[in-house]
């Protein structure tokens, strides 16, 4: 069983940066892949990026973010940071963190059990 916790959100204009974090309990969070998603007023929830579990590490991002979105992991904090520079309105979201200790379960949403409560981005232009 895990528990996310995000924090980090805020109202940032176009061009600049925020980091948003993911706190997780569990002791075997090291064995768990984690995603973000985002989710704006009206649409589907997105997939954002993704770290494998610490024994692979891979990290997946959609092509909208790639390249201004690092996701990363701290095990010893239990940790996991997404950090979002170059920032644009149409990243303005409300931004989740899902975990699974199945490995990594791709860009739908449904497949994620554990998920955090959200935080918001707004990004004004």
């Amino acid at each position: 069983q895990v528990q996310l916790v995000e924090s980090g959100g805020g109202l940032v204009q176009a061009g600049g940066s925020l980091r948003l974090s993911c706190a997780a309990s569990g002791r075997t969070f090291t064995s768990y892949s984690v995603s973000w998603f985002r989710q704006a007023p009206g649409r589907e929830r997105e997939f954002v990026a993704a770290i494998r579990q610490t024994s692979d590490g891979s990290t997946y991002y959609i092509s909208s973010v790639k390249g201004r979105f690092t996701i990363s992991r701290d095990n010893a904090e239990n940790m996991v940071y997404l950090q979002m520079n170059s920032l644009t309105p149409e990243d303005t979201a409300v931004y989740y963190c899902a975990a699974s200790g199945s490995g990594y379960r791709g860009r739908d949403p449904n497949l994620y059990p554990y998920w955090g409560q959200g935080t918001q981005v707004t990004v004004s232009s």
